[in-house]
């Protein structure tokens, strides 16, 4: 592998991954998820660590910020043989009914990332697997969490593809001006980086994958990250694949 210095023996030939952004989340999801979890590599935004869940070979990995570093990931794990996706991060609720706290399960992404693009033509839709995403869905229910399912959109950039003002220029570009609000005319619910890379990938790619995603911040009402909320939504996250993971593998 170019980038992940590692073979399929190391991830004990997993067939699963959960996947995540940020390289320092992958201890905590080591502790709840695996079994005599171990990290196995870490360069770059590439933090690996592999386990068992009852018995199941299962990869963690994080793929840092946007479709590019993701579509590397996703590339070079499915070379070594992983077949199943889950991405679980955060994201920005757009909609006044998807409140701070709330989890999101994508079902589909607008595809607002370049990586995409360079796997199959934009008309081909970005969607999540439906077994694995009812899954997921179920055990968020049964943990009484609050979820909500629909669509993501799905962009390379933080600034001008979320449409945000509060750069160094204050400039976004006409195909981004009045996006947001689009959107939510639309009815998306949130944005984040990296789904719209993940779903279109793996769809094109025979395999599976689905995403979760708890919310930090909201555009009508509060930016600013409380950093505790950020920790509750991702171990709600966590425990919902666990959940899941206990049920299906």
């Amino acid at each position: 592998m170019n980038h992940l210095k590692f073979t399929a023996h190391d991830i004990l030939s997993a067939q699963w991954a959960i996947i995540t952004g940020n390289p320092f989340r992958i201890p905590t999801m080591s502790e709840i998820l695996l079994e005599e979890g171990k990290e196995i590599f870490w360069d770059r935004e590439y933090r690996c660590s592999a386990g068992k869940v009852a018995g199941t070979p299962l990869l963690l990995a994080s793929h840092g910020i946007g479709g590019a570093s993701t579509s590397i990931l996703i590339e070079e794990l499915a070379t070594l043989g992983v077949k199943h996706f889950i991405r679980m991060g955060t994201s920005g609720s757009i909609q006044d009914r998807v409140k701070i706290g709330d989890l999101v399960l994508t079902t589909s992404a607008v595809r607002l990332d370049g990586a995409s693009r360079h796997y199959a033509p934009i008309e081909y839709p970005a969607c999540a697997d439906m077994e694995m995403s009812l899954g997921l869905l179920h055990a968020a229910q049964s943990l009484n969490f609050d979820i909500h399912t629909g669509i993501t959109a799905s962009s390379d950039t933080f600034y001008p593809g979320q449409e945000r003002y509060d750069t160094f220029s204050s400039y976004v570009i006409r195909d981004f001006q009045n996006s947001l609000k689009e959107w939510q005319q639309l009815h998306v619910l949130n944005y984040e980086m990296e789904s719209a890379t993940l779903l279109t990938l793996t769809h094109a790619m025979g395999l599976k994958s689905a995403c979760i995603t708890g919310i930090v911040a909201h555009r009508n009402h509060q930016e600013a990250i409380d950093e505790n909320i950020a920790q509750t939504v991702e171990h709600r996250c966590m425990q919902v694949i666990k959940q899941y993971l206990k049920q299906y593998l």
